[in-house]
């Protein structure tokens, strides 16, 4: 059964930091892309970061460049988010998601992105 399950999210002061982890089954994990997408309360989804399925390309939104770094190891079917510097406008649910590879290139919408967690609660608030 094919599984996308995201850990690691919870209260954090501005300024503070969380990793997030997603842990895959049920697929090839190294044939896939992984995306973190989030949603803000009110807002629509937000694609954050990405990491291709060799690993060696990522991309990220602009909010989040110099906070925010993603990794994965494939032995382990894992993908990371390491976020640092949080603001309270990172508050979101933040999901993983997994693509297909189609290149060398992950993709930063989520259109090509086939499975879905359930995603975790990020809450930075003071």
């Amino acid at each position: 059964q094919l599984q996308v399950v995201e850990s690691g999210g919870g209260l954090v002061q501005p300024g503070g930091s969380l990793r997030l982890s997603c842990a895959a089954s049920g697929f090839t994990f190294h044939y896939y892309d992984m995306g973190w997408f989030r949603r803000a309360p009110g807002k629509e989804l937000e694609g954050v970061s990405c990491i291709s399925a060799s690993g060696g390309s990522t991309k990220y939104t602009d909010s989040v460049k110099g906070r925010f770094t993603i990794s994965r190891d494939n032995a382990e079917n894992m993908v990371f988010l390491q976020m640092n510097s949080l603001k309270v406008e990172d508050t979101a649910i933040y999901y993983c998601a997994a693509a297909r590879a189609s290149g060398d290139m992950c993709a930063a919408r989520k259109g090509p992105y086939d499975y879905w967690g359930q995603g975790t609660q990020v809450t930075v608030s003071s």
